[in-house]
């Protein structure tokens, strides 16, 4: 009790709308990894996918300065995440029909976290430098008990995408490009990586006209490499399933 009543809410409260406002992709990705889940079962796996995922990151928190200075960590980590894009978008319910639904709640557990893995790096140095900022003797302790309350709004958040899913399928090959063009950005700013990048490929940014906003190219690179590979190994996966299923 003594330690809720001298916590500092103002970090905690900045330490939520960080996971909030960068929870979005985890939320879609919990999304994309359960929608094929028999309907019993996507509760489960939205559940245990989230709770798995809060794990890895409350991990990652103790670790996080350090991480980002290891040689192609993020360059791995970026590929990593495209061949997770590629698979959600690729994988359908098609040709899947003999798989048991206890291997497929499990295979989506280990999708979201081993994504959430890989896009959380980043997340947890802006929920890291919160807490330290608010100083203190408790700020390890400050940070989990600001994601602990982040969790029911990233699970709600994940529901509400995977409804939209089912009435707007094109969400789904927009997840998948996010998470290409996320891998894109990882890949560039790897600690080894960005002075080369920097001193032989200036100009890396893009402004779309009319606008202010900035795409970068690597990114945009990940995202249509995600998109076209998926949308072709899924086309694939489709014409090889009724060949071995012809109809009469």
């Amino acid at each position: 009790m003594d330690f809720l009543l001298n916590l500092n809410w103002v970090a905690v409260g900045q330490i939520i709308l960080i996971d909030i406002l960068l929870g979005g992709d985890n939320a879609i990705v919990i999304a994309l990894a359960c929608r094929n889940l028999p309907a019993h079962l996507r509760t489960k796996g939205i559940l245990w996918g989230t709770f798995g995922a809060i794990a890895i990151r409350v991990v990652l928190i103790a670790f996080a300065v350090t991480l980002l200075q290891v040689s192609f960590l993020k360059v791995v980590g970026g590929l990593l995440l495209l061949w997770i894009g590629v698979k959600l978008l690729a994988d359908d319910d098609g040709g899947h029909g003999d798989i048991e639904a206890s291997d497929k709640l499990m295979s989506a557990i280990k999708t979201i976290v081993v994504a959430d893995l890989v896009m959380s790096v980043d997340n947890v140095i802006a929920v890291a430098s919160a807490a330290e900022q608010a100083g203190g003797d408790h700020q390890f302790a400050l940070v989990v008990f600001g994601i602990l309350i982040s969790i029911p709004i990233i699970i709600w958040g994940s529901t509400i995408v995977l409804r939209l899913m089912e009435k707007f399928p094109l969400i789904i090959t927009f997840g998948a490009g996010l998470l290409g063009y996320l891998a894109g950005g990882m890949i560039v700013t790897d600690v080894a990586v960005a002075p080369w990048v920097k001193e032989n490929m200036p100009g890396l940014d893009m402004i779309i006209p009319g606008t202010d906003i900035h795409l970068s190219i690597p990114s945009v690179v990940g995202a249509i490499f995600v998109i076209a590979v998926g949308h072709f190994l899924a086309k694939r996966r489709a014409q090889t399933h009724a060949g071995t299923h012809p109809t009469h």
